[in-house]
Parts: C-alpha cells; sequence; structure tokens
C-alpha cells in the first residue's frame, strides 16, 4: 500500500509541535485519542465532526497507552516513570511507579488482556546510566489484583506489546539492541537487532519460551515501534518505512507506507477496519479488509 493510500486526519496544525504517540479507538464514545510527547498533551480526534480537541494536559512525556477493562486510559508517563490511570471523571491515579521500591526506567507501551491483567515494557535505555534504579530492560505485568510482577527480563529494548487472538502469545517489538544500532541506522548499515520476540503466555499471565517471531532489518532509520494484531492473526508494527504486514506465522506479507515515520497504530471505526497510525506529526488511517482486535472492553 503507497503512502497516499493513507489519509491524514489530524495534525498539519501541528507541524513541528510534537511527534504523535498512543493511538486507542474509545468504541463507546467513537473517537481515537492519542498524545504528542513533547507538546505533554493527550488529544482525541472524533471522525464524526474531524475535530482535534485537548482530553488532558501535563503528561508527563505521555507515551503508549491503552484502555482498561472499565474503558479508563491507561497511559505510560516517561518522565514521571510511571503508569497512570484517567477516570472517568478525569482525575488521574498513579497505577505503579516502582517496583520493589526502585523507580521504574521510562513505562513506554502498554496492553490489557481480557482477565484485566496489563502488561507494560521498560526499556533501560531510555535512561541516562546514572539514573537508573532497575537494573535491566523488563516487561512487567500488573495481575487483577494489582500485584505488579516481572514478566519477562529477557528483551534488550522491549517497546510495542500485542496479543494473539487468542491471548496464548505476547509479541513484542525490539527496537535495538544497544547504542550501536543508532549508529547503523545514521550510517545506513543494516541494523540485525530489530525483531519482533513471542512469548508463550501461562495461565497465571507469566511468559515463557522466547523466541524470535519476525525480522525487520532495513538500511532505513527507525526501529520496531508500536505493534497490533488483527483477527486473522496478523501482526502489524510501525517501524522503519511504514507498517510492517506478518503472518501468524512470522512472514513479512508487505509494509504499509506511511509519509513519515510510524510509531504506534490502532484499530478502529464500529467495525474495527479502520487502521488509525500515528506517524511523524499526525493522525493518519487507512482502511482494513480484516478487522483488528481493539481490546478486553
Amino acid at each position: 500500500m503507497r503512502s497516499d493510500e493513507v489519509e491524514l486526519v489530524s495534525g498539519g496544525e501541528f507541524e513541528g509541535k510534537g511527534l504523535t504517540e498512543g493511538p486507542v479507538w474509545h468504541p463507546r464514545g467513537g473517537y481515537v485519542t492519542f498524545v504528542r510527547h513533547h507538546l505533554n498533551t493527550l488529544y482525541r480526534w472524533t471522525p464524526e465532526s474531524g475535530e482535534t480537541s485537548v482530553v488532558r494536559d501535563d503528561t508527563n512525556h505521555g507515551n503508549g497507552c491503552t484502555l482498561d477493562k472499565e474503558g479508563r486510559i491507561l497511559m505510560c508517563e516517561g518522565n514521571a516513570r510511571r503508569i497512570t490511570r484517567r477516570e472517568h471523571d478525569g482525575s488521574i491515579t498513579t497505577v505503579t511507579d516502582a517496583f520493589d521500591g526502585k523507580r521504574y526506567n521510562k513505562p513506554n507501551d502498554i496492553i490489557c488482556r481480557s482477565d484485566g491483567s496489563v502488561y507494560f515494557t521498560d526499556p533501560a535505555a531510555r535512561v541516562k546510566e546514572g539514573e537508573r534504579q532497575l537494573g535491566f530492560s523488563g516487561v512487567f505485568q500488573i495481575t487483577p489484583d494489582g500485584d505488579v510482577r516481572v514478566a519477562t527480563d529477557e528483551c534488550g529494548y522491549p517497546n510495542g506489546l500485542a496479543l494473539s487472538p487468542d491471548e496464548s502469545v505476547l509479541y513484542i517489538a525490539i527496537t535495538r539492541r544497544d547504542m550501536n544500532c543508532l549508529d547503523e541506522g545514521v550510517k545506513g548499515s543494516e541494523c540485525r537487532h530489530r525483531e519482533i520476540r513471542a512469548f508463550d503466555v501461562t495461565a497465571d499471565g507469566g511468559l515463557r519460551r522466547n523466541r524470535r517471531f519476525a525480522e525487520l532489518y532495513t538500511p532505513k532509520a527507525g526501529g520496531p515501534d508500536g505493534l497490533k494484531v488483527d483477527t486473522a492473526g496478523r501482526v502489524f508494527c510501525a517501524s522503519a518505512g511504514g507498517i510492517w504486514v506478518f503472518d501468524p506465522s512470522g512472514a513479512h506479507l508487505g509494509t504499509i507506507e506511511t509519509p513519515a515515520k510510524a510509531r504506534n497504530l490502532a484499530f478502529g471505526g464500529p467495525d474495527l477496519r479502520t487502521l488509525y497510525i500515528c506517524a511523524g506529526e499526525s493522525l493518519f488511517r487507512t482502511e482494513m479488509e480484516v478487522p483488528g482486535i481493539a481490546g478486553p472492553w
């Protein structure tokens, strides 16, 4: 799919004012929310009116977002190093800001499972080494009872998350291995550490059998970021060049080109066949034949 088949829906007026991230479709309201990193702002875009409005200021460099089972926004607040929940009355509740008494690095992306458990990524490389309290990059699980535990520490730079249709597999985007990977991107050489890992999800929500699901090797700048899955089990990953699409076996089916670097995505619309894409400083959309998986709400 070419970039001219991807429609701009919000963002032209914000040129130079903040990269977009964390798109979430709200089925009860019929709108999309997304954040702008450098404006520290959460926005709403409504398809019916085509209007963009502010939902929340001071998001502390908000990043990945999802909805919990009650339809409340869960957000990774990078600069505050915490996970928050926006209550229905607009107030903000801290869900977790530390593990074993140590602050997180910078929570990056987040997903909710149908049992109410939540997973979020916390790559260490987003914090200067001297400011890190946790000595590893982790994927954490918040259980339905509110307990927090390490789901895995076997990913160098965990980023986006997505569950398979039956929730038996958790996919994790790996942006890079270390800072040398950034140098490869600048030089235009192919980074061999961009990949998607797959884990089996155990009955209690734990993760096991870490394995490579797909490779996203390219000399283009930008590593794997947000992930989503459709009802056919295909995995969509925002990365260099656009949205990479893989079949359930990990074979690359093609790439949806985007006008700017894609960072995250979300299925939406009444039939979940609209793919919303945060790329560059804007929000885009394109129509798909197969519906996506929005979440457990």
